[in-house]
């Protein structure tokens, strides 16, 4: 995970990664959107919006779907809300 900004220079970046389970693809797509669209890999974009979105959705993760990169993927919501033309990035291997 990154936070980009418009020419695509990384202002932060997580250490860790999400760890893709099985329990991803049993995500309800209407109660989880923003992260239900997220692949293994490929890219996902979110902008400011959208992280919002997201950070509701972390707090209802079921378990299973949990792992360090939570925490980490709130801190750099928070980045880009902290600042304007900033999107978070999601890289996919």
């Amino acid at each position: 995970m990154q936070v980009r900004g418009d020419s695509g220079d990384v202002i932060a970046r997580a250490e860790g990664r999400v760890k893709w389970t099985s329990a991803f693809g049993d995500l309800n797509p209407g109660l989880f959107p923003m992260l239900w669209g997220l692949i293994p890999y490929g890219d996902a974009v979110l902008n400011h919006r959208q992280v919002s979105l997201l950070l509701a959705e972390l707090d209802r993760l079921p378990v299973a779907c949990g792992g360090d990169w939570v925490g980490q993927a709130r801190e750099l919501c928070q980045v880009v809300e902290q600042g304007s033309h900033r999107y978070l990035w999601f890289v996919g291997d």
